[in-house]
């Protein structure tokens, strides 16, 4: 404004020094600085400040950073052992004490170090399954493998390259089912969006709460979009605003004022949010949910999932009052287990009904994510051991490795 205001009398011939003086004085700088800004003005056409280089902290350097339990020299040594150019140690703590306060979450060391280990062990796990039998087992194994499921299943659901739902982790050979709880679950849903109402799909863990709401929203109808927000660990309302706004791959930068975060997520369009593990959630985090779904601008339907949901909702009356649906996963059961267990996987087809009932009364009791863990056992043992068969001798080995421990 002060330099605009200056090059209008110089271009009507009226400017003096007295003028650059009091405009010195007003913006409180040297008189020289305030006569780089006109010549700047009149060079480059430029009358503001020029935008200087701001460094971010992009996403691997913050795992890198969470693995360090948030030590930024630790970091600093890191970005030094790999080469390439490297920042200060006193911007580095700049930028992430900026992006903290801007709601930028930092994960528990302990959870990051777990998932690492867990990533580590799936891994292991695979390339266990891949190794393959050895050579005088291998024309066995191959010609008792059976051919793969069609996807019929999945009806029109959107599957990826090894025909797994997006966001649903699947065993070689295995296939999603439509169960009873699944279409109970899509009637919800539909329900809930065709008056852009909130559901809350509850149920104990490993009874599928999550696949049955990605199969759900695997058919939105056109229009819709569905994004899943996840839930940060020790949430807050910061954090939440955060896990918003990248769920949405809104563009720019995450705003640094919760007014302005607000404002970017206003959602105009018709989508599906779904918040899964939304029993982590403290009030806070819910009235945060319920602002931005009561908001005029917005036209959401709101899905809360988890195991222990409904119980993190109860401590928000203003929120319970408004769930048009309350959507229990249960258990399977004992008429419906042989008729899921041989559509989710091929191994469970030559294993007669009764034993798959002795399976499911002794060990999985209805845990769907149990049968899924006893197949991947179940799969590595008859590609690992030389003439295994199954068995109840087997089984029972297995059961040990699926139970947790008394």
């Amino acid at each position: 404004m002060l330099v605009a205001r200056l090059l209008e009398f110089e271009a009507a011939g009226a400017l003096t020094t007295a003028h650059v003086r009091a405009g010195a004085q007003v913006g409180g700088v040297n008189v020289r600085t305030v006569w780089r800004w006109l010549d700047a003005a009149r060079t480059e056409g430029r009358i503001e400040r020029r935008p200087r280089a701001r460094l971010e902290v992009s996403d691997q350097m913050w795992e890198a950073l969470a693995q360090a339990g948030g030590n930024v020299a630790a970091l600093h040594r890191h970005l030094k052992a790999a080469g390439g150019e490297v920042p200060s140690l006193a911007s580095l703590h700049r930028a992430v004490r900026r992006d903290l306060q801007a709601g930028r979450a930092l994960p528990d060391r302990a959870v990051a170090r777990r998932e690492r280990e867990e990533q580590q062990t799936r891994q292991a796990l695979a390339d266990l399954a891949l190794a393959g039998p050895s050579e005088r087992d291998a024309a066995k194994v191959a010609a008792s493998r059976l051919p793969r499921l069609v996807p019929e299943a999945t009806g029109s659901l959107p599957v990826g390259e090894n025909g797994a739902l997006a966001g649903v982790a699947l065993l070689a050979g295995a296939q999603l089912v439509r169960t009873s709880s699944v279409r109970a679950v899509t009637e919800a849903v539909g329900q809930a969006m065709a008056t852009q109402g909130a559901v809350c799909v509850f149920g104990d863990p490993g009874r599928g709460k999550t696949a049955a709401a990605r199969m759900a929203l695997g058919e939105v109808p056109p229009g819709w979009k569905a994004t899943w927000v996840p839930v940060p660990v020790r949430p807050s309302v910061a954090g939440m605003r955060r896990a918003v706004f990248d769920a949405l791959a809104l563009p720019g930068r995450f705003p640094h004022t919760s007014t302005l975060a607000d404002a970017a997520v206003a959602l105009g369009e018709a989508r599906v949010l779904v918040v899964d593990e939304a029993q982590r959630l403290p009030v806070p985090c819910l009235e945060y949910l319920q602002s931005l779904w009561d908001h005029p601008s917005t036209r959401i339907t709101l899905v809360l999932c988890g195991a222990g949901s409904e119980r993190a909702l109860s401590r928000l009356p203003q929120l319970a009052s408004r769930v048009m649906a309350w959507q229990e996963v249960p258990r399977l059961t004992g008429a419906e287990v042989a008729t899921v267990v041989t559509g989710f996987h091929p191994l469970w087809r030559t294993v007669p009904a009764p034993d798959l009932t002795w399976i499911d009364q002794s060990c999985a009791h209805g845990t769907f994510r149990t049968w899924a863990a006893l197949t991947a056992h179940l799969q590595n043992a008859l590609l690992t051991t030389a003439n295994a068969s199954i068995d109840r001798a087997l089984l029972r080995r297995l059961f040990q490795r699926v139970a947790p421990p008394l």
